[in-house]
């Protein structure tokens, strides 16, 4: 299992690889213990592309949380239709769901910051830690300045909630990156993306956005920016020995 002390080494390994060649090494180091989760946000369809297209040993999964968007459910069908892949989704628990939409009802996430992260815990992180069980590494497609909370993106870091290294093939790419990568090579993505929605969630918690607002400024909107994460990002003390380390452990 890899140690959180194989973090600098690998950011050290990878810092002058491309987004595909980051994927590529990774597929090797981790050969059958390594996944990319992908929300089917727009950087996500950057990476699914570069998987396809390589023909990469990474399987793809999502979560389904059961509040996306129409736009979204079609973007997944589109997509596997597109690259011929099977991405894996994951459901929550039915059990779990009944019995805090029975607790604490359907909209449970306006209430409080904390039955938010509740609802978000029971959709999204438990059966994210189900698609993990049989990894060491795991990839996505967060980038810096993504918002508030990711304002310092590394291309690998340590999870400390899921126990194993994540890795960001497009940290330090920009969005109008993202965007000309998404139209040069025909990249399906949600068309959500063109009516102002930057960053796609479920269906209640986002909203298209005013330009010049925050990227993330659409999601839990009546929340303040520092708390805009669901819990699979934890963005504390992530690179062993950072500052953000030491403090995390002060």
């Amino acid at each position: 299992m890899p140690e959180s002390e194989t973090v600098p080494s690998l950011i050290v390994e990878l810092a002058d690889a491309t987004a595909e060649e980051v994927l590529a090494a990774v597929a090797e180091r981790f050969s059958g213990h390594v996944a990319f989760a992908s929300s089917l946000g727009a950087e996500d369809q950057v990476l699914t592309h570069m998987i396809a297209a390589a023909g990469l040993e990474i399987p793809i999964f999502t979560l389904d949380t059961g509040r996306l968007f129409p736009e979204t459910y079609d973007l997944l069908d589109r997509t596997a239709k597109h690259y011929g892949l099977c991405i894996k989704t994951y459901f929550p628990a039915a059990a779990e769901v009944e019995k805090m939409v029975d607790r604490d009802g359907v909209n449970l996430f306006r209430d409080s910051i904390e039955a938010r992260h509740r609802c978000c815990e029971v959709r999204k992180i438990l059966p994210l830690r189900r698609a993990q069980l049989e990894l060491t590494a795991w990839i996505c497609g967060l980038r810096s300045g993504q918002g508030a909370t990711r304002q310092k993106v590394e291309i690998a870091e340590w999870d400390q909630l899921a126990d194993m290294v994540k890795i960001n093939p497009l940290a330090s790419w920009d969005e109008a990156r993202v965007w000309e990568f998404i139209r040069t090579n025909d990249v399906p993505y949600n068309p959500l993306h063109d009516l102002g929605f930057p960053s796609i969630g479920c269906a209640p918690c986002t909203r298209a956005v005013a330009d010049g607002d925050d990227w993330r400024a659409g999601r839990w909107w009546w929340e303040s920016a520092e708390h805009r994460e669901c819990g699979l990002h934890d963005r504390a003390a992530r690179i062993p020995g950072s500052a953000a380390d030491a403090a995390a452990g002060a």
